[in-house]
């Protein structure tokens, strides 16, 4: 039998995932690893310790499947997207930790860089705005930082990544310095109407362009892995940014279709076809899969905390020991209390891109409790989701909101999905397969290898777990909404 490894690298863990012929999963592996938190809004990762995990959960998935490296016919990589990291040509070894795409210490630049009028410059060519959650100002904050590093980057000694490049180029042994269309759309650094990295904004960030991957589709040959790591050689025929990949494995590939996905941060994705549509309202303009040289275009909202403010519960506060508490905890909270948690723990994200912003909690009583903190963690994810949605259809159709396709680790709450259908005033739709990440990244590699179907064919094996319709009355759903709009506001304010 023919099998596909899926390579997940996400923000808090690493899992590698065994799928078959069929696009079955059969074995997986996780591990998690830590996060440093050296300042304020600083969010590091040790990249070593990535290529660690990685090594490891894919050794311990194909032993769990029972099989050998050479029964894998390709490797597909799905990856936490604009984290930062340059490293030695040479030596193989990262000047610096990894820069998280969570991190906020590029906002000083980047307030000066739109003062300097250069964001139209950035959004016309990228699709992007100019803030610190992108690649580019943690890549320039390195060069200007670590010792020696602007010297070595100009003598073309020190190459730049994404956690994808990072893991190729360890695989491979050093042989493959590259990156797929939608992690190079999110540096703001690539021009996704021409298809190639912008000199011209390279040249304002003082980036040397000898230090940038090379470029190519979702499905693609992206070089070998060594021998010695699995026991074979196995083609990475796969590659695709975790919100690009979550597209591909919810089988969004029609114009107009729509999907969110809920891990550390939520992303919403919807699909504009071959139109680059500009938002008028602080979206981004991004690629969604490049296939046989062909983009495919989206509007992207970001959101900085959904996941990650059940952690803080959990880590943070300790009022839950474990994430699935929260739903439990939710149903018994009391109705009378509004209580509004703004988790803007690292700035506030799409459509505000406020990088100053911190958290706020609002309307606490002398009652308010563990029950009222957990739906209220539940609830922002399902406010912040309402304010994407609001700012797509602004820019996208006036017409009643299409079905939201929903996954990620999230979306096993069934309150949390229900209210998010309430407030949102639409239904949706959560698959059987919720790890769609995963998914995606295993039909990328399958497809190039030739075992897994078009894309059509790939759409009709999409299968629906549970539907979820709005049940909250109008005058409700809008009186909620109003009090969260005020709330981040108010959380706002507060900074300015």
């Amino acid at each position: 039998m023919t099998y596909i490894l899926a390579i997940d690298q996400g923000t808090t863990s690493s899992r590698a995932i065994v799928f078959d012929a069929a696009l079955r999963p059969v074995a997986s592996a996780q591990q998690e690893f830590t996060q440093h938190f050296p300042h304020s809004g600083w969010v590091e990762h040790d990249a070593e310790e990535i290529w660690d995990s990685v090594l490891a959960t894919v050794r311990g998935a194909i032993e769990k499947a029972g099989i050998a490296a050479s029964d894998i016919s390709g490797i597909g990589i799905t990856n936490q997207r604009e984290t930062t990291l340059v490293w030695d040509r040479e030596s193989g070894k990262p000047i610096h930790n990894a820069i998280v795409w969570q991190d906020r210490r590029t906002a000083e630049f980047c307030r000066a860089l739109r003062e300097d009028g250069f964001e139209d410059t950035v959004t016309a060519r990228t699709g992007l705005i100019v803030d610190p959650y992108f690649s580019a100002t943690k890549l320039r904050w390195l060069l200007e930082n670590v010792d020696g590093a602007r010297e070595k980057a100009e003598a073309g000694k020190l190459a730049f990544g994404t956690i994808d490049s990072w893991l190729i180029w360890k695989l491979t042994g050093g042989a493959s310095h590259v990156t797929d269309a939608t992690n190079a759309a999110r540096t703001m650094l690539y021009d996704i109407a021409k298809g190639r990295w912008s000199t011209t904004i390279a040249a304002k960030l003082g980036v040397p362009m000898e230090m940038l991957p090379e470029v190519k589709d979702c499905a693609a040959e992206f070089g070998v892995t060594q021998a010695d790591l699995f026991g074979a050689e196995i083609p990475i025929l796969g590659v695709a940014g975790d919100q690009q990949a979550a597209t591909v494995g919810q089988a969004c590939f029609k114009p107009g279709m729509l999907k969110s996905t809920y891990g550390t941060g939520c992303f919403a994705l919807l699909n504009t076809g071959d139109q680059m549509v500009r938002s008028e309202n602080r979206l981004l303009t991004t690629i969604a899969y490049q296939l046989d040289g062909k983009v495919t275009y989206a509007l992207e909202g970001s959101i900085f905390v959904a996941g990650a403010v059940v952690q803080w519960l959990r880590d943070g506060l300790k009022i839950i020991e474990a994430a699935d508490q929260t739903q439990a905890l939710a149903e018994q909270s009391d109705p009378e209390q509004d209580v509004i948690i703004v988790p803007a723990f690292t700035g506030l994200g799409a459509p505000y891109w406020n990088p100053d912003c911190r958290g706020a909690v609002f309307g606490l009583t002398r009652s308010s409790g563990p029950a009222e903190f957990a739906r209220a963690a539940l609830e922002s994810v399902g406010f912040q989701t309402r304010d994407l949605l609001e700012a797509m259809q602004a820019d996208w159709s006036d017409d009643a909101r299409p079905t939201l396709r929903v996954d990620g680790g999230m979306t096993a709450s069934d309150w949390a999905m229900q209210f998010l259908s309430d407030i949102l005033g639409a239904p949706v739709d959560r698959p059987e397969v919720l790890e769609t990440t995963a998914l995606g990244a295993a039909w990328l590699a399958g497809y190039k290898a030739g075992i897994y179907p078009e894309p059509e064919e790939f759409a009709k094996g999409w299968a629906l777990d549970r539907n979820f319709a709005p049940e909250m009355d109008e005058a409700k759903r809008e009186a909620r909404y109003a009090e969260w709009k005020k709330a981040v506001a108010a959380a706002i304010s507060i900074t300015q």
